[in-house]
């Protein structure tokens, strides 16, 4: 035991008592460096957050500061022009009342010349050679139909060109397979002879006799109309709120031509009608039949075939009506010198057949279609011929469609393409062929609805080159010293809210008084679906579609259990010698119409 030190500063404390060590409290020098870091890490991300975030509303308020100062440029700028406006504004309405009011005085100046002339004049007996002018563009273009002096002042307001074409096709069938030489024209001389067996032997009587029925009052009841209807009723509905994608999403591997759609994605106008519409540069075949040279002529020809698809470009939007069978579309055109007709002549499959006729030219087709359904688009390929027959030089030309594509069928804004290949051939002469390739829009290629052509001698040689738009127009020659050989006329005002028709489209369905006794009750103009949607009123439209379909599907029935077979009553058909059908017209149109009268033929109810 030690001695106790008492001078010691330490307390006087027992030297046997141990003390013993408290526990530290302190971790290790290296986990405390390890912690300080981790504090440091958070603390620095946390500061980045924050000025991330700071930065980011210091942008939006600046960013929202300019908005403002130009806002309040733009309220300057405009306070600073309202008084000028105002003086434009009254300017601009003087010089209106001004032009009216001389325009009034030219009209009364005209007026009061006309009637001295009319008033010295012999007109009820005489007769003079009428130059209609089919279209501005086309002023040398006439069509001479023979018409009394008084009845061409009276009709003089109404000789209108319209515009344009349309070649929008309803998807009809799935196609599993389809061969290049279904779309191909048949050369075969056996085939040529039977469909000209069943075209009117006279037909540079055609327009002599369209002229007689007009002198007679048999196309308009002796009156003339002072013109067509320049705009539909009501302008075309909403479709947004309609999900395409769950109708078709449900319909996969159908047959889409039995799937029912909403009737708002309709347009009022039917295949039957559109295929009228094909006819709306029917001059390019009367140019055509005055063309002594071979070459242009086809270069003619090749332009009307283009001509078919130009109004689609405004219409992919909607989809024309399926015909139901037995419907049928008449349509006369005084100013272009024709007469058409068509008619669904199948169902299943669908065909729909038509004949044109002049004086100048011959025009049938049968088409049907079929499609395959890619998702996000549908191809519709026509399988079928066109035909054309110039009788002053004996022509008889024949060709295809191409491939349509609808773009963007699901979501987005809806466009149209064709691409294919096209050859017309006139089976009567080896003179010339000509091939049309509507160009495929593609990563290489951004030119869009681009067409391009050659017309060929035989020995393979090209004579002329081609090019253009089907939207626009076609040329023939090389840039810039080509000739243009067609272009479409100007759309109408606001087309954009009328479904995207031309001025030709909007006339198609319009049901004049006189004529509505003169038509048969299968013609598409009295379908009631399709006059409710022209007219606006969705509600009874849906209903009468279903209707409508619903009655087609009775009668089906019937024919099934009855084994009775459908038999088109103005078309028949012809098979040529690689055994395809086509379909011609049996001549019986126009002669029933004059004598008894439809009013007094049995026909099918068919709504």
């Amino acid at each position: 035991m030690s001695p106790v030190r008492l001078h010691s500063s330490n307390p006087n404390l027992c030297a046997d008592i141990e003390f013993q060590t408290p526990p530290s409290h302190l971790t290790d020098p290296l986990e405390s460096s390890t912690d300080y870091t981790k504090l440091q890490e958070e603390f620095c991300l946390i500061a980045q957050k924050v000025h991330s975030l700071l930065k980011s509303a210091f942008n939006s308020i600046a960013i929202e500061k300019e908005k403002l100062k130009q806002m309040v440029s733009e309220q300057d700028h405009n306070k600073g022009h309202s008084t000028q406006m105002a003086r434009l504004r009254q300017s601009l309405s003087q010089s209106e009342g001004a032009s009216k009011s001389w325009a009034l005085n030219q009209n009364a100046e005209l007026r009061s010349r006309l009637s001295r002339i009319h008033s010295e004049s012999i007109i009820c007996d005489q007769v003079v050679s009428v130059n209609i002018i089919p279209s501005p563009d086309e002023a040398g273009e006439q069509i001479h139909v023979s018409l009394p002096l008084s009845q061409q002042v009276a009709n003089e307001s109404r000789l209108s060109m319209s515009e344009s074409v349309s070649e929008f096709f309803d998807a009809q069938e799935v196609l599993l397979s389809a061969s290049s030489s279904e779309n191909e024209a048949s050369d075969d001389e056996s085939y040529i002879s039977d469909v000209s067996d069943n075209i009117s032997e006279d037909n540079t009587s055609v327009a002599d006799n369209i002229s007689r029925q007009i002198l007679n009052g048999e196309l308009t009841g002796g009156a003339f109309r002072n013109g067509r209807r320049t705009r539909l009723p009501a302008p075309c509905p909403d479709t947004s709120n309609i999900n395409l994608w769950n109708i078709l999403r449900n319909n996969i591997g159908k047959d889409l031509s039995k799937v029912s759609m909403p009737v708002e994605l309709n347009e009022p106008l039917n295949t039957l009608q559109h295929l009228c519409e094909e006819m709306e540069y029917s001059e390019l075949l009367d140019k055509a039949s005055e063309t002594d040279d071979p070459y242009e002529r086809m270069v003619l020809i090749a332009a009307f075939a283009v001509s078919g698809y130009c109004s689609t470009y405004f219409r992919a939007g909607s989809k024309p009506f399926n015909p139901v069978l037995g419907e049928t579309y008449e349509c006369i055109r005084e100013d272009k010198g024709f007469r058409f007709f068509s008619e669904q002549v199948s169902h299943h499959p669908p065909i729909s057949a038509c004949h044109c006729e002049s004086k100048n030219f011959v025009f049938w087709q049968d088409i049907r279609w079929k499609n395959k359904f890619w998702g996000k688009s549908m191809e519709i390929l026509p399988v079928g011929t066109l035909n054309v027959m110039l009788p002053k030089y004996g022509d008889f030309y024949v060709w295809n469609k191409v491939t349509t594509c609808i773009h963007n069928i699901l979501s987005g804004r809806r466009w149209i393409e064709h691409y294919g290949e096209v050859t017309i051939r006139n089976t009567k002469s080896s003179v010339c062929i000509c091939k049309l390739t509507f160009v495929k829009v593609n990563y290489w290629n951004s030119n869009v609805n681009e067409v391009q052509g050659v017309v060929m001698d035989q020995e393979g040689k090209a004579v002329h080159r081609l090019f253009g738009k089907w939207h626009e127009g076609l040329y023939c020659g090389v840039a810039p010293s080509a000739k243009c050989i067609w272009r479409p006329g100007s759309m109408p005002s606001n087309y954009e809210l009328y479904y995207g028709f031309t001025r030709f489209a909007i006339e198609l369905n319009e049901l004049d008084p006189v004529l509505k006794d003169l038509l048969p009750p299968t013609d598409a103009r009295f379908r009631p679906d399709q006059r409710f949607l022209e007219e606006g009123n969705l509600e009874a439209a849906a209903a009468e579609k279903q209707r409508v379909e619903e009655l087609q599907r009775s009668r089906r029935r019937y024919m099934e259990e009855n084994n009775l077979e459908h038999i088109p009553k103005f078309f028949k058909k012809v098979i040529d010698a690689n055994q395809r059908e086509a379909w011609v017209s049996n001549d019986t149109y126009w002669e029933l119409r004059r004598d008894p009268g439809f009013s007094k033929v049995d026909s099918p109810v068919l709504w």
